[in-house]
């Protein structure tokens, strides 16, 4: 039986992992973070925790800070574009999902251009964003003055503006694209898959040095279809292809019958598919995994 300390870091862990998962963009580190918060929960002074929350967000939020100091110099010699670890959400591993702004706001879009900014800048936007703390309470989590964080939350925002957002299609349209692409993927039919791409397009791989992915980005819609070709010619059937809800949005899953190879989401621009971003790396694919194995047993 847990003892009562156990069962009320219990009851935080759902809401601390979506705190540690929005400041690293890393299931699997977020959950090494809980572990660690834990760790520290347990030594504690249970008389000197007036409100358990406020000091464990605190505890996590300042290990999220630390490690992001440090991965920031493995990630600028990361093999290829390092995109975040993908999350399956229908499990409300990341909250609830029922509005565009709460999809949104674990969206693979907005995790990759968090990478942006400095970990406080980040700890400030989430706290702010995602959690709804007054610059006040910030302060209090960052250790700096309320006024001070109010400058490092406007200039989080400025950092992470997307002004195309406003021409995005609703997310009934969202959804209906990528079905499409899934279909067209799995019938190989490339003039259907040409009609759902922008010109422009570009489609990120993060391999990460562990298994076959462009190490570029590949952009436009000629290059792009000739990657996917190249792909499935390479591996004819290897995969099958399984439409999923990943952060909030509907994702392209490839999976064989003991894995999942890859994940992709995706980023729309005037009713077309702008931005494709596939996490291809094994080690970023070990969460989403578990979770997909629990959706799909016998898989």
């Amino acid at each position: 039986m847990m003892s009562g300390t156990a069962e009320e870091f219990t009851a935080h862990r759902p809401r601390m992992f979506r705190l540690a998962y929005r400041l690293l963009g890393s299931a699997e580190e977020a959950e090494d973070a809980v572990q660690d918060a834990y760790l520290r929960w347990s030594g504690a002074d249970r008389a000197a925790i007036e409100h358990p929350w406020a000091w464990l967000a605190k505890v996590v939020t300042n290990l999220c800070v630390n490690r992001l100091t440090s991965a920031r110099a493995q990630r600028e010699r990361y093999a290829g574009p390092w995109l975040p670890e993908p999350v399956f959400t229908h499990d409300g591993s990341l909250g609830p999902m029922e509005s565009a702004e709460q999809c949104d706001a674990v969206s693979t879009a907005l995790l990759v251009l968090l990478e942006r900014l400095t970990p406080t800048e980040r700890a400030v936007y989430v706290l702010r964003e995602a959690f709804g703390y007054s610059h006040r309470d910030i302060a209090g989590v960052v250790e700096l003055s309320e006024a001070n964080c109010r400058q490092l939350y406007r200039r989080a925002v400025q950092r992470v503006a997307t002004p195309e957002a406003r021409f995005a299609p609703t997310v009934e349209r969202r959804h209906e694209l990528v079905e499409s692409f899934v279909t067209a993927a799995r019938e190989g039919d490339l003039a259907g898959l040409e009609k759902l791409l922008a010109q422009d397009i570009t489609w990120w791989s993060d391999g990460g040095g562990r298994v076959t992915a462009a190490r570029r980005p590949i952009i436009g819609r000629e290059k792009v279809m000739r990657f996917l070709v190249g792909s499935a010619q390479r591996s004819p059937g290897a995969w099958t292809l399984t439409l999923a809800e990943v952060n909030g949005a509907p994702a392209l899953i490839a999976h064989t019958a003991e894995q999942i190879t890859s994940v992709a989401t995706f980023e729309f621009q005037g009713g077309l598919i702008s931005q494709a971003r596939a996490v291809m790396n094994p080690d970023k694919l070990r969460f989403a995994s578990r979770q997909f194995a629990a959706m799909t047993p016998g898989v």
